[in-house]
């Protein structure tokens, strides 16, 4: 696509004329937000686990096979801490936040470190498909009801020796007496809740309003691990509707279908950069009355 610079003006314009704004949050959006799973973050908060296990970075350690279930659970405690627990609102989701606010908007995520809701996002505009850190599930889906897990993740943590944790905090389910499991959706067991349908109810009422109006998909950092999610049906729905633009960030798979070309502002520059500059100009123009109001005065 043309320049940088002539990127930025069209994301600008299409973002500042939009009706609507369906943000679209993948991994490379907390990626770039800072909450990286490798590198210094990974060894400053695991350098036990990765002494005992050689474990190489957040992700594939979520799928490591510890021997016992104390093991497992000290990890993941400190998994979900850190990622969920410890981990304030970071500049960027605050500032998409900002970005969005004077618009009808919604967001559709696949992260499940509930970012976008510490950033002050309310809960009923967040559709977050496949789970949150800070609950637990049946393993086998026994039953539709979460635990909320924030307290015995913290007692874990107080109590984990050697990579593992008391045989009498490894979590039971209350209604089968089986394992429990993180809600997250890696496996055909994955619970949806109430609550994960009455967000669904809240993001089909706004893809229906906002048909065939000037919106704009706003894809970060969405890659294809699940594209049928966010990447695919963005591309869909800005092919169905000529008042749509897809703007996707996007340092790895920036380029969207041929189809779309017209209508798509591709970035694989800096995400927080961008926004930044797209909250700059946002805010001039929000200046531009009183400054001519000031002026006739």
């Amino acid at each position: 696509m043309y320049d940088y610079e002539q990127r930025l003006n069209a994301a600008k314009e299409v973002i500042l004329d939009a009706d609507y704004i369906l943000i679209g949050g993948g991994s490379g959006l907390s990626a770039a937000a800072g909450l990286t799973y490798s590198g210094k973050r990974f060894t400053d908060n695991f350098a036990d686990f990765i002494e005992k296990y050689g474990l190489e970075d957040m992700y594939a350690a979520s799928f490591y096979p510890f021997k016992t279930d104390e093991e497992l659970w000290a990890h993941w405690a400190r998994h979900i801490d850190v990622n969920r627990f410890s981990q304030p609102a970071t500049q960027l989701y605050r500032d998409l936040l900002v970005l969005v606010q004077d618009k009808q908007y919604f967001v559709l995520t696949t992260n499940v470190e509930s970012q976008f809701a510490k950033a002050g996002f309310p809960q009923e505009k967040i559709f977050a498909t496949q789970g949150d850190y800070a609950y637990l599930q049946c393993a086998k889906g026994c039953h539709d009801k979460l635990c909320y897990n924030e307290d015995l993740v913290k007692q874990m943590l107080r109590e984990t020796h050697n990579c593992q944790i008391p045989t009498t905090l490894v979590p039971k389910c209350p209604v089968c007496g089986e394992a429990m499991d993180v809600n997250l959706r890696h496996n055909e067991f994955f619970v949806q809740d109430e609550a994960w349908y009455e967000a669904a109810k809240h993001y089909e009422t706004f893809l229906k309003k906002s048909t065939g109006k000037r919106i704009v998909y706003l894809e970060l950092g969405v890659g294809f691990n699940t594209p049928t999610i966010i990447r695919f049906p963005f591309e869909q729905m800005t092919y169905q509707n000529p008042k749509a633009t897809l703007v996707r960030i996007n340092k790895d798979y920036p380029k969207g279908a041929k189809e779309n070309v017209t209508r798509t502002v591709a970035f694989d520059e800096d995400m927080a950069k961008i926004t930044e500059y797209l909250l700059e100009e946002n805010h001039a123009r929000h200046l531009e009355p009183m400054a001519r109001l000031c002026k006739v005065q």
